[in-house]
């Protein structure tokens, strides 16, 4: 999807859409921009015969014998109406309790903790032996269709959605239809109050223009639908404090200072190790160990400290 960061954006794409619609407020389908890895599963006659990363957009990973191991895809759809060929996309995630399990399996063999839950689903997707993939929860859910041959005639990509979900495929419940742009920014914030409490990550939500005859009549430029905008979150941050700095060398002898954190959940994760990039920021940023510290992290990059809150430093710390 092309991406919006702010109120004006999203007004904006409404007003694209309006223009080709001559109309007055649109309707949309909107839900989740969940944080996981997009999947395309390819069904011919109702059995699913393939599964592949989104990749470039053209070409991607076979991963299909991995996919057969996630306990909530459907192998073979049910219900009416099930078409001879048909491409379910969606994503696949690691919910935030499985996430949490599966480090405390790292920590128990002695391995190296995963950074987060989308870095984890990607790893365990792309594990060679299925296996391996089949002991850690993944969990999908559809969002749209690609390829169709055959199935029912459909007019809104609601229908479309409640389509997927008689097949049996599993649908996230927080999608709605909402009208006009204060419907989109209302949704945005609604979902945004509830984002800290749910059992997965989302980076933002997905608008889509409700009406699939408007969806054609807009079309794509290039790759990006411009029917649809993903409206993303700010960054999350907390604050925590900086227990120490300690520097890591890399493999091409690159110096990178790391701060040790004292434990602070942000972005969906328990952070406790963060970025400080190199001593020309540190320096900028006049980060002491000891300080109050403002803590980023934003989907899958590495948390990183924004900087210190100078109000809250006690004395006068040396310089690192």
């Amino acid at each position: 999807w092309n991406n919006a960061f702010a109120a004006q954006d999203v007004t904006a794409f409404d007003r694209r859409v309006r223009e080709v619609v001559a109309g007055d407020a649109v309707e949309y389908e909107v839900g989740p921009k969940f944080d996981g890895l997009a999947i395309s599963l390819t069904y011919i006659d109702g059995i699913l015969t393939q599964a592949a990363t989104r990749g470039d957009g053209y070409s991607g990973e076979d991963v299909t014998a991995n996919i057969r191991t996630v306990r909530n895809i459907p192998l073979k759809l049910a219900g009416a109406a099930i078409p001879a060929l048909v491409e379910i996309r969606g994503e696949v995630l690691m919910l935030r309790a499985d996430f949490e399990r599966l480090n405390q399996q790292q920590d128990a063999r002695g391995d190296k903790r995963f950074a987060n839950p989308r870095n984890a689903a990607a790893g365990s997707l792309r594990q060679l032996d299925s296996r391996i993939t089949a002991s850690r929860r993944l969990t999908f859910f559809a969002y749209n269709v690609g390829a169709i041959e055959g199935g029912p005639a459909l007019r809104s990509q609601a229908e479309l959605m409640d389509w997927l979900g008689g097949l049996h495929l599993p649908l996230c419940d927080l999608r709605a239809v909402v009208s006009g742009v204060q419907g989109l920014l209302d949704y945005y914030a609604a979902i945004g109050a509830k984002r800290p409490a749910l059992p997965f990550d989302i980076d933002g939500v997905v608008y889509k223009v409700n009406s699939l005859a408007l969806q054609a009549q807009l079309g794509f430029v290039t790759r990006e639908p411009r029917w649809a905008v993903a409206h993303k979150y700010p960054a999350e941050e907390a604050l925590t404090t900086l227990l120490d700095i300690e520097v890591q060398v890399g493999r091409t002898g690159a110096i990178t200072p790391v701060a040790r954190l004292a434990p602070v959940f942000v972005g969906g994760v328990t952070v406790t190790n963060a970025t400080l990039h190199n001593q020309d920021e540190i320096d900028r940023k006049d980060v002491r160990i000891s300080d109050t510290v403002i803590v980023r992290r934003a989907g899958d990059v590495i948390p990183e400290v924004v900087g210190p809150v100078f109000d809250r430093r006690v004395g006068d710390p040396p310089r690192f």
